[in-house]
């Protein structure tokens, strides 16, 4: 089975062609460039680059937030038009979940971490077990201080990764502690060709009833909503 996998939900541009479990092939970026004129053409060359045609692929994988609100709507659009047109299964990911995956040899909990500014995070706990990654707490938005709290009434060792993390890195040092670990800057970036290994394994979603998973309402949104009560 031939998975392409989209992620742009954050800086990060990922593309990766799975097959039968194997990488064929991996593209990633960290750059502050608009996804919107790349992610299309690094799709093209990926697939060129493999031999694959569009009508070769079999399932589409993407990351559905949280994350930027226009990256994530981005990709999102961008998979929800190829899987229609190919009319092949679409499969989202929660972008953490994606993330969490770097820390595969983490014997411990692992909480990815994505700024959200003012002192929050979007944010998970995950951990791996019998070979698989196992959701421990779901994705959520909420201020730093408080999910510390929560880590620390586990008292169990956590992996945080993110390129994110250097920011919150000085609170949570002062909170957890030795329990709190940082994985080497490779890990931060979420890997494209493990959104493709997780959604292999994951259901198909309608692809008209598949939207992006942003967590919070943007501010604009929040305030007209606020406006109308």
């Amino acid at each position: 089975m031939k998975v392409l996998a989209i992620d742009t939900t954050n800086y990060v541009l990922g593309i990766a062609l799975v097959d039968e479990g194997n990488v064929i092939g991996e593209y990633i970026t960290n750059l502050k460039k608009n996804h919107s004129v790349r992610a299309m053409p690094a799709i093209d060359r990926l697939l060129s680059d493999c031999d694959v045609t569009p009508q070769q692929l079999d399932k589409i994988v993407v990351a559905t937030g949280p994350g930027s609100y226009t990256g994530v709507r981005i990709g999102v659009s961008i998979a929800k038009t190829m899987a229609w047109s190919l009319k092949i299964p679409i499969v989202g990911v929660s972008s953490l979940e994606v993330l969490a995956a770097n820390g595969r040899y983490f014997n411990g909990f692992i909480s990815p971490i994505f700024d959200a500014r003012r002192g929050q995070v979007y944010t998970g706990l995950y951990q791996y077990a019998n070979g698989g990654l196992v959701t421990i707490k779901n994705d959520q938005n909420l201020l730093l201080a408080d999910w510390l709290k929560i880590l620390e009434d586990k008292k169990e060792r956590v992996l945080f990764v993110g390129n994110d993390v250097v920011i919150h890195k000085e609170t949570i040092v002062s909170t957890l502690g030795d329990m709190g670990e940082f994985g080497q800057v490779t890990l931060n970036n979420p890997r494209p060709s493990e959104l493709g290994l997780i959604g292999l394994t994951k259901e198909a979603s309608d692809v008209h009833s598949l939207v992006p998973n942003y967590i919070r309402l943007a501010e604009a949104e929040a305030k007209w909503l606020e406006q109308q009560k």
